[in-house]
């Protein structure tokens, strides 16, 4: 009996070991994988749904396709497929967006042109609809991928930023700053011409005060202007 118990164990050790260098990934704890769930109509049930870690397993659930070697799995790269009327489906997640973008100029240079094979780059996601008879059901099997994460905070989630500026507020903000630059220009020029008139004013009473007026700096001038006034006599010298 320990025998059979042995056997059986190491078979199954073996077979965990080829489905990891194969590519064939099994959820912990049977946990359905969040990529799998972004195969349109999942919850509703679809069949004949694949989840890859690997080439090898890739090639399993959809065969021998040359567009299957330009993916990478290196650095936790995953994918899901599954047929539907329009084509089968692959979606594979890469992890960074620098490799998404790397293999969307892979598959670009490969599906262009052909009309078996729709390509679509969603996110981190590389859609590839394969044995295409129908571009527009293709094409609307594809808008129902939606590249979606869900971001969790290990702590407290830092406060959320406030809103910027809106298109209204700066407006208000431009039209007070004009009010305000145009009211104190305003007041500036009245009350520099209000000093002024004061000052002329003054300048005017002190020149209406004066007895004569004279630009000779109290020298002795001619009377041809007649403002001087006459000599008093009692500044004259006698005979």
């Amino acid at each position: 009996m320990g025998g059979k118990w042995l056997k059986f164990g190491g078979f199954a050790v073996a077979a965990m070991l080829l489905a990891a260098v194969c590519g064939f990934a099994q959820p912990p704890d049977g946990d359905t994988p969040a990529l799998m769930l972004h195969l349109p109509g999942y919850d509703k049930g679809v069949q004949n749904a694949g989840y890859a870690t690997g080439p090898q397993a890739l090639k399993h659930y959809l065969g021998k396709r040359s567009e299957l070697d330009l993916i990478d799995f290196a650095g936790g790269t995953e994918a899901v497929t599954a047929p539907y009327p329009a084509g089968k489906l692959l979606i594979v997640e890469y992890s960074t967006p620098q490799a998404a973008e790397d293999a969307d100029a892979k598959f670009q240079g490969v599906v262009t042109g052909r009309s078996d094979v729709l390509y679509r780059r969603i996110g981190n996601y590389a859609a590839i609809v394969f044995d295409v008879k129908d571009a527009a059901a293709a094409n609307a099997l594809l808008d129902q991928v939606h590249y979606e994460k869900n971001v969790q905070w290990l702590g407290d989630a830092p406060a959320r930023p406030g809103r910027g500026v809106s298109v209204p507020q700066m407006a208000n903000v431009l039209f007070s700053s004009v009010l305000w630059l145009v009211g104190c220009g305003v007041l500036a020029l009245v009350g520099g011409g209000l000093a002024g008139w004061l000052y002329w004013r003054r300048i005017k009473q002190r020149r209406a005060a004066m007895a004569a007026f004279t630009d000779g700096g109290g020298i002795t001038r001619l009377n041809l202007d007649g403002f001087t006034p006459d000599t008093l006599p009692d500044r004259l010298l006698g005979e």
